[in-house]
Protein backbone atom coordinates (compact mmCIF):
# COMPACT_ATOMS: atom_id res chain seq x y z
CA UNK A 1 0.00 0.00 0.00
CA UNK A 2 1.22 3.41 -1.04
CA UNK A 3 2.13 6.04 1.37
CA UNK A 4 -0.82 8.36 0.16
CA UNK A 5 -2.87 5.30 0.90
CA UNK A 6 -2.35 4.34 4.11
CA UNK A 7 -2.32 8.22 4.81
CA UNK A 8 -5.87 8.58 3.84
CA UNK A 9 -6.97 5.15 5.54
CA UNK A 10 -5.35 6.17 8.91
CA UNK A 11 -6.87 9.58 8.86
CA UNK A 12 -10.66 8.10 7.74
CA UNK A 13 -10.35 5.52 10.54
CA UNK A 14 -9.81 8.15 12.97
CA UNK A 15 -12.34 10.31 12.38
CA UNK A 16 -14.46 7.06 12.22
CA UNK A 17 -13.01 6.54 15.87
CA UNK A 18 -14.11 9.83 17.21
CA UNK A 19 -17.50 9.50 15.76
CA UNK A 20 -18.31 6.12 17.49
CA UNK A 21 -17.14 8.18 20.77
CA UNK A 22 -19.38 10.33 20.12
CA UNK A 23 -21.95 7.56 19.81
CA UNK A 24 -21.19 5.41 22.75
CA UNK A 25 -21.40 9.05 24.93
CA UNK A 26 -25.25 9.62 23.62
CA UNK A 27 -25.95 6.35 24.18
CA UNK A 28 -27.50 4.55 27.44
CA UNK A 29 -24.82 3.49 30.18
CA UNK A 30 -26.58 2.25 33.27
CA UNK A 31 -29.86 1.13 33.96
CA UNK A 32 -30.51 1.90 37.80
CA UNK A 33 -33.46 0.19 40.26
CA UNK A 34 -33.88 3.06 43.05
CA UNK A 35 -36.05 2.57 46.13
CA UNK A 36 -38.46 4.74 46.29
CA UNK A 37 -39.74 6.03 49.62
CA UNK A 38 -42.85 4.15 49.15
CA UNK A 39 -40.95 1.17 48.39
CA UNK A 40 -42.05 0.76 45.22
CA UNK A 41 -38.71 -0.01 42.79
CA UNK A 42 -37.84 2.75 40.20
CA UNK A 43 -36.23 2.56 37.35
CA UNK A 44 -33.66 5.31 35.51
CA UNK A 45 -31.50 5.26 32.87
CA UNK A 46 -28.27 6.79 32.79
CA UNK A 47 -26.63 7.82 29.45
CA UNK A 48 -22.85 8.31 28.63
CA UNK A 49 -23.03 12.10 28.62
CA UNK A 50 -23.96 11.90 32.42
CA UNK A 51 -21.56 9.01 33.54
CA UNK A 52 -18.79 9.95 30.98
CA UNK A 53 -19.13 13.25 30.16
CA UNK A 54 -15.67 13.92 29.29
CA UNK A 55 -15.56 11.62 26.59
CA UNK A 56 -17.61 14.22 23.90
CA UNK A 57 -14.69 17.03 24.81
CA UNK A 58 -11.94 13.85 23.96
CA UNK A 59 -13.81 12.94 20.90
CA UNK A 60 -13.67 16.57 19.66
CA UNK A 61 -10.13 16.23 20.34
CA UNK A 62 -9.55 13.52 18.03
CA UNK A 63 -11.57 15.53 15.32
CA UNK A 64 -9.45 18.04 15.47
CA UNK A 65 -6.35 16.07 14.81
CA UNK A 66 -7.63 14.84 12.11
CA UNK A 67 -7.82 18.03 10.60
CA UNK A 68 -4.43 18.86 11.99
CA UNK A 69 -2.85 15.94 10.49
CA UNK A 70 -3.92 16.64 6.58
CA UNK A 71 -2.06 19.89 6.75
CA UNK A 72 1.31 19.22 9.01
CA UNK A 73 4.34 18.76 8.05
CA UNK A 74 6.48 14.96 9.01
CA UNK A 75 7.45 16.11 12.25
CA UNK A 76 4.50 17.41 13.65
CA UNK A 77 2.72 14.48 12.18
CA UNK A 78 4.58 12.51 14.69
CA UNK A 79 3.35 14.74 17.28
CA UNK A 80 -0.28 14.33 16.59
CA UNK A 81 -0.25 10.85 16.22
CA UNK A 82 1.44 10.42 19.96
CA UNK A 83 -0.98 12.68 21.54
CA UNK A 84 -3.82 10.86 19.43
CA UNK A 85 -2.85 7.97 21.49
CA UNK A 86 -2.63 10.04 24.35
CA UNK A 87 -6.62 11.26 23.67
CA UNK A 88 -7.47 7.37 23.26
CA UNK A 89 -5.77 6.67 26.62
CA UNK A 90 -7.39 8.82 27.88
CA UNK A 91 -10.94 7.64 26.47
CA UNK A 92 -10.25 4.22 28.52
CA UNK A 93 -9.43 5.81 31.30
CA UNK A 94 -12.17 7.88 31.46
CA UNK A 95 -14.87 5.16 31.14
CA UNK A 96 -13.09 2.74 33.30
CA UNK A 97 -13.50 5.37 36.32
CA UNK A 98 -17.06 5.44 35.28
CA UNK A 99 -17.65 1.76 35.55
CA UNK A 100 -16.10 1.57 38.35
CA UNK A 101 -17.80 3.40 39.81
CA UNK A 102 -21.54 3.34 38.70
CA UNK A 103 -23.15 4.95 41.48
CA UNK A 104 -20.81 7.86 41.52
CA UNK A 105 -20.84 8.43 37.99
CA UNK A 106 -24.51 8.66 37.63
CA UNK A 107 -25.23 10.54 40.99
CA UNK A 108 -26.22 13.66 39.34
CA UNK A 109 -28.82 11.82 37.61
CA UNK A 110 -30.30 10.17 40.30
CA UNK A 111 -30.45 13.93 42.54
CA UNK A 112 -32.13 15.16 39.82
CA UNK A 113 -34.71 12.73 39.90
CA UNK A 114 -35.13 12.24 43.58
CA UNK A 115 -33.53 15.24 44.72
CA UNK A 116 -31.73 13.66 46.95
CA UNK A 117 -27.59 14.28 47.03
CA UNK A 118 -24.51 13.14 48.39
CA UNK A 119 -22.99 10.39 47.66
CA UNK A 120 -23.60 8.10 50.38
CA UNK A 121 -27.51 9.06 50.32
CA UNK A 122 -27.29 8.54 46.55
CA UNK A 123 -25.64 4.85 47.13
CA UNK A 124 -28.19 3.70 49.39
CA UNK A 125 -30.86 4.80 47.15
CA UNK A 126 -29.51 2.09 44.19
CA UNK A 127 -30.44 -1.31 44.66
CA UNK A 128 -29.42 -2.51 41.56
CA UNK A 129 -27.21 -1.37 38.05
CA UNK A 130 -27.10 -2.92 35.00
CA UNK A 131 -24.58 -2.27 32.63
CA UNK A 132 -24.95 -2.03 29.05
CA UNK A 133 -22.68 -2.69 26.66
CA UNK A 134 -21.98 0.91 25.40
CA UNK A 135 -18.60 1.30 28.39
CA UNK A 136 -17.45 -1.94 26.57
CA UNK A 137 -17.93 -0.08 22.88
CA UNK A 138 -16.29 3.12 24.28
CA UNK A 139 -13.06 0.96 25.63
CA UNK A 140 -12.62 -0.78 22.47
CA UNK A 141 -13.06 2.30 20.15
CA UNK A 142 -10.42 4.28 23.03
CA UNK A 143 -7.69 0.67 22.44
CA UNK A 144 -8.27 1.71 18.13
CA UNK A 145 -7.51 5.25 18.89
CA UNK A 146 -3.98 4.28 20.47
CA UNK A 147 -3.41 1.73 17.74
CA UNK A 148 -3.94 4.62 15.27
CA UNK A 149 -2.11 6.93 16.73
CA UNK A 150 0.57 4.92 17.01
CA UNK A 151 0.63 3.74 13.42
CA UNK A 152 0.30 7.68 12.61
CA UNK A 153 3.53 8.28 14.32
CA UNK A 154 5.68 5.43 12.89
CA UNK A 155 4.07 6.00 9.46
CA UNK A 156 4.09 9.92 8.91
CA UNK A 157 7.29 10.45 8.41
CA UNK A 158 6.51 8.51 4.98
CA UNK A 159 3.63 10.61 4.11
CA UNK A 160 3.50 12.83 0.69
CA UNK A 161 4.28 16.26 1.36
CA UNK A 162 1.68 18.66 -1.13
CA UNK A 163 3.23 19.84 -4.26
CA UNK A 164 5.09 23.56 -4.32
CA UNK A 165 2.95 25.72 -6.88
CA UNK A 166 5.66 28.28 -6.88
CA UNK A 167 9.84 28.33 -7.72
CA UNK A 168 12.34 29.16 -5.50
CA UNK A 169 13.11 32.30 -6.73
CA UNK A 170 11.92 34.15 -3.98
CA UNK A 171 8.79 32.99 -3.26
CA UNK A 172 7.50 34.92 -7.22
CA UNK A 173 5.47 32.17 -8.84
CA UNK A 174 7.68 30.64 -12.12
CA UNK A 175 5.49 32.40 -15.01
CA UNK A 176 5.81 35.12 -12.79
CA UNK A 177 9.61 34.90 -12.76
CA UNK A 178 9.49 33.64 -16.85
CA UNK A 179 7.22 37.37 -17.97
CA UNK A 180 10.21 39.42 -15.96
CA UNK A 181 12.68 37.70 -18.21
CA UNK A 182 11.54 38.13 -21.34
CA UNK A 183 12.73 41.19 -23.76
CA UNK A 184 9.65 44.05 -24.43
CA UNK A 185 10.45 45.08 -27.86
CA UNK A 186 8.55 48.36 -26.97
CA UNK A 187 10.89 49.58 -24.54
CA UNK A 188 13.78 48.30 -27.00
CA UNK A 189 12.28 50.35 -29.65
CA UNK A 190 12.00 53.56 -27.25
CA UNK A 191 15.59 52.96 -26.33
CA UNK A 192 16.94 52.37 -30.08
CA UNK A 193 15.53 56.22 -30.62
CA UNK A 194 17.22 57.43 -28.26
CA UNK A 195 20.22 56.14 -29.71
CA UNK A 196 20.66 53.88 -26.59
CA UNK A 197 21.55 50.00 -27.74
CA UNK A 198 19.07 47.90 -25.96
CA UNK A 199 21.23 45.31 -25.93
CA UNK A 200 24.18 46.62 -24.47
CA UNK A 201 23.17 45.27 -20.65
CA UNK A 202 23.21 41.98 -21.65
CA UNK A 203 26.90 41.82 -22.94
Amino acid sequence: MTPARVRGLLLAITALLAALVFLAWSQPWFSLELTASSGDPVSLDVRGDVAASALAPLALAVLAIVAALALAGPVFRVVFGVLESLLGACVIAVTAVSLGDPAAASAHAVTDVTGVSGADSVRELISSVAVSVWPTVAIVVGALIVLAGALVAVTAPRWPTSGRRYSRSRGVPADAVEAEAAPDPVSEWDALSDGDDPTAGAR
